[in-house]
């Protein structure tokens, strides 16, 4: 499909007339204790060779966008590791609502 024909995942922004020329908002902040939790949660499923960057990216990636922008930071990333561990089977979808 060439280029100009391309519409954008919900996380690709760069390229929307709406979010042109807006200043970048800079989050020098630490993680609070969700984010720290979050966080070690990856690294040990990560260290266990349960999940991958790649994989949480791609969920992140196909969050819906009224969810994405609705979501916070470490949000995103525990909703993409929760979808991650059902698609594998490792945890009930039922244990997650």
């Amino acid at each position: 499909m060439p280029d100009d024909q391309h519409t954008p995942a919900t996380h690709d922004i760069g390229g929307l007339p709406r979010f042109h020329c807006t200043p970048v908002e800079h989050d020098e902040a630490p993680p609070d204790a969700f984010g720290k939790k979050v966080d070690a949660l990856r690294q040990v499923l990560a260290q266990k060779k349960l999940m991958t960057v790649d994989e949480l990216r791609r969920g992140i990636e196909s969050i819906p966008e009224g969810e994405y922008f609705a979501l916070g930071y470490y949000e995103r990333w525990l909703r993409s590791i929760a979808g991650l561990m059902v698609e594998k089977g490792l945890v009930a979808k039922d244990v997650l609502e």
